[in-house]
């Protein structure tokens, strides 16, 4: 009979961490995908937090401030808003002659004015370009992100409108979240673009969550399948099923693949695996020092030199 109490008791005890768990994770996951309009400073170094401040953040999660755009575009732009899953913001900018235009989308936690720099670049190369807020960013509609996979929607209603316009030679240009989205969108809608350009894509949804797991220094199991449960079951999707190495079978156009190899958030591993899986013409190039962040600012030169070199042979 002993036996069988404790056995109950140690039963219950399980039980209830596990309910405990999945409310801490309930709370992670929506942090994770859905902003707040507050301003929120972001501690990167967790040895930075006071403790009250690191036991908020394992028991709710890390709040995110909805991304804003800085700055606007020092050239002549035009504001245009399309109807997709929600409301988009777009700036579009135009230059003479133009070979072709370029649609670049920004990452996680950004906004569109963090792609200037790029667009700045595309047009001294002679292409019209447009910047697209993802919903839950900047201009546009929500508050909340899928991380690429409703967001391979909006892809497509920016490249529908492009495309109604006349252009026929079409690029599409995206780092991190952004590149996962607009290979979900080919792999999805069969979008023909020109050619992509894809900065530093992850692997698979379930690879990016459980490295980001780990960076807060928490267990990978049972903590990262459960973030993406809840993380789907909150945003309406089927997040295991968000995998970019297997839409990356889908792009037939040629594809410039951009890595950093001092990335932490998204491994050479993933990176290799993506590439191989392109079955068109591709092209990879790493950046020794460079992470997760904007290839630009350590390597300017050679960043516009293979961009550039990628857009005359294709």
């Amino acid at each position: 009979m002993k036996i069988k109490k404790y056995l109950k008791a140690f039963g219950g005890t399980l039980l209830t961490i596990f309910v405990l768990l999945n409310v801490v994770v309930c709370f992670h996951a929506y942090k994770m995908t859905h902003f707040t309009t507050k301003r929120v400073e972001r501690l990167e170094d967790n040895n930075a937090m006071s403790a009250s401040t690191k036991i908020k953040t394992i028991l709710f999660g890390v709040e995110n401030s909805r991304p804003q755009n800085a700055i606007t575009p020092a050239q002549k732009f035009e504001t245009i808003k399309l109807k997709s899953n929600v409301m988009l913001e777009c700036w579009t900018i135009n230059t003479d002659n133009a070979k072709g235009t370029v649609i670049i989308f920004h990452g996680y936690r950004a906004a569109k004015s963090q792609m200037i720099d790029r667009s700045d670049e595309f047009l001294k190369m002679g292409y019209n370009t447009m910047l697209v807020d993802f919903m839950g960013s900047g201009g546009s509609e929500g508050n909340y992100t899928t991380i690429g996979f409703e967001e391979a929607q909006e892809v497509k209603t920016c490249f529908d409108y492009v495309a109604s316009k006349g252009e026929k030679h079409i690029y599409l240009m995206g780092t991190s979240m952004g590149a996962v989205s607009i290979m979900k969108a080919i792999n999805d809608y069969h979008l023909e673009p020109t050619a992509v350009l894809l900065e530093c894509p992850f692997g698979s949804m379930y690879k990016t969550v459980g490295l980001r797991v780990r960076l807060m220094g928490l267990h990978t199991f049972p903590t990262t399948p459960l973030l993406m449960f809840w993380g789907g079951i909150e945003n309406g999707f089927w997040a295991f099923s968000h995998n970019p190495t297997e839409y990356a079978k889908s792009i037939k156009c040629p594809a410039l693949l951009l890595w950093g190899e001092s990335d932490i958030k998204v491994s050479r591993e993933e990176t290799d695996e993506i590439y191989a899986n392109l079955p068109g013409k591709k092209q990879l190039v790493t950046y020794p020092l460079s992470g997760h962040e904007d290839y630009l600012i350590k390597y300017h030169d050679k960043w516009v030199r293979d961009v550039s070199s990628f857009l005359q042979g294709n």
